[in-house]
């Protein structure tokens, strides 16, 4: 659903439901909303976005006509940059949700903006924000193509799905796709900064403690609705504890509080944790304990633990970790600690990773955990990576030597003068596949690099990797 409503003041209510933000008041409102920026320059993280000369910069100050279609994680700035495109520009602001809105309604809007533009004088353009366009229907979509590709609305649609697979063409064709990124802990610590003392937000009232502060950083995971909405939570808390403090000081002193003690409610990681229902998570990301976690998640992998792999995975997770991070881990770990003991891990460990890409957080987490216990489970060989690493050893201790003259290509013309490929033997034409002949240089000739286990898969590669040595070595 959307983060809020962003009607001008005294422009119609939206098609379907809700109140203005100009009807709300300002402390009824979620500071999320309260706080959302006002104007570009308010804006917080998507500094690729905000250049000058750059399309939403062309939207919004240069009033130019153009759909856009914002694909994001959640939190990140769509349903603000909608908003700012209203207000900056002055043009009706008309929001729809794809969870509730039909058809019926998407005509009703683009009638009443065709309408609008119509008018003689005081023609009024208008902004249709619709949250969550992939959950619109093919059928539902078709109904927007007329309003955009005819300029009757400006059509501000967000997705966190890959719009390339959730938006039909023609409407992909016509609207600009903006590509919004996660916040930062910068950007995030930022808006709690600017929470905490604006007048809009918290107003000077409460002071917030640095461990609780990095706590709500790794909660927010780039999310800055989430983060406001947590702070705005602990706010809560951390005021009824200051006040039941202040009435527990004025009776025992049978006097009004010292107005120093008065000043500013204190945020601790405590009351922080008490507002969420969340513990914090002893893990620094830029610190010793995010490489001593994911250090401890791949040994447990490689040991074969798969319960404390499962719970690494979670202190990652619930600390905000980059999933991108957790899954290039996984990704290494399945060639490193299982290789050929289970060749399919690397696929499983691969699609995590893509799944990362494709679904982001937190659903992410179900793909990063079935690939913990597929990895955590196969059967183990670090044969590739020996075999790789006494390779490049060699290659650097300069057992390099030329390739033989049968191996070295043939397709230019002197090649043959040379030598080059004259008595290469064409594998497939033995019946085995294999020819005995020399491939290496003979610095290294004779050399075994890969030296396969007997545990899982690799086993049949072990007794494969025996008899190719002896038919090629038999010359």
């Amino acid at each position: 659903m959307s983060d809020g409503l962003f009607d001008l003041p005294g422009a119609p209510a939206p098609a379907r439901g809700g109140g203005s933000l100009a009807d709300m008041d300002h402390t009824a409102a979620p500071l999320a909303v309260r706080m959302r920026p006002r104007s570009l320059d308010e804006l917080v993280g998507q500094q690729h976005l905000l250049a000058p000369g750059s399309p939403l910069r062309r939207l919004v100050e240069g009033d130019q006509p153009m759909s856009l279609l914002l694909w994001g994680p959640p939190g990140t700035g769509k349903t603000t940059i909608a908003a700012v495109v209203s207000h900056q520009t002055n043009r009706k602001f008309v929001e729809l949700s794809a969870v509730t809105a039909g058809v019926k309604d998407v005509r009703q809007v683009i009638d009443g903006a065709r309408r609008d533009l119509s008018r003689a004088t005081g023609a009024v353009e208008t902004v249709l924000f619709i949250d969550e366009v992939h959950r619109f229907t093919k059928a539902q979509q078709d109904a927007l193509l007329p309003g955009v590709e005819n300029r009757w609305v400006t059509l501000v649609a967000a997705t966190t799905e890959n719009p390339f697979f959730s938006v039909i063409s023609p409407l992909l064709s016509r609207s600009l796709l903006l590509t919004l990124e996660s916040l930062t802990d910068d950007d995030i610590s930022t808006l709690l900064d600017r929470a905490l003392v604006d007048e809009r937000g918290l107003n000077d009232e409460f002071e917030l403690a640095a461990d609780a502060r990095d706590h709500l950083l790794r909660m927010a995971g780039g999310d800055a609705r989430r983060a406001l909405t947590y702070l705005e939570a602990a706010a809560g808390g951390a005021r009824a504890k200051h006040e039941q403090a202040l009435k527990y000081a004025s009776a025992e002193q049978d006097e009004p509080a010292d107005q120093d003690t008065a000043d500013r409610a204190l945020i601790d990681l405590v009351t922080l944790e008490t507002a969420v229902d969340r513990a914090a998570v002893r893990y620094d990301r830029a610190g010793d304990q995010h490489y001593d976690v994911a250090s401890a998640l791949i040994k447990s992998i490689r040991g074969s633990d798969v319960d404390a792999a499962m719970h690494y995975l979670a202190r990652m997770i619930e600390a905000g970790e980059d999933a991108r991070f957790i899954a290039r881990r996984l990704v290494i770990s399945a060639s490193e600690d299982i290789g050929m003991g289970d060749p399919a891990a690397l696929g499983v460990a691969v699609a995590a990773a893509e799944a990362v890409q494709l679904i982001g957080m937190p659903e992410a987490r179900i793909n990063l955990a079935q690939a913990v216990v597929a990895l955590a489970l196969a059967p183990k060989s670090n044969a590739v990576i020996t075999a790789v690493d006494a390779a490049i050893a060699d290659v650097k201790a300069g057992k390099v030597g030329p390739v033989p003259p049968h191996l070295r290509d043939a397709h230019y013309a002197g090649a043959k003068k040379l030598g080059h490929g004259s008595s290469y033997q064409y594998s497939h034409d033995d019946p085995r596949g294999i020819v005995p002949q020399q491939y290496a240089p003979d610095v290294i000739d004779g050399t075994d690099y890969y030296k396969p286990t007997r545990r899982g898969g690799e086993a049949s590669y072990a007794d494969r990797v025996a008899a190719i040595r002896k038919i090629l070595r038999d010359r």
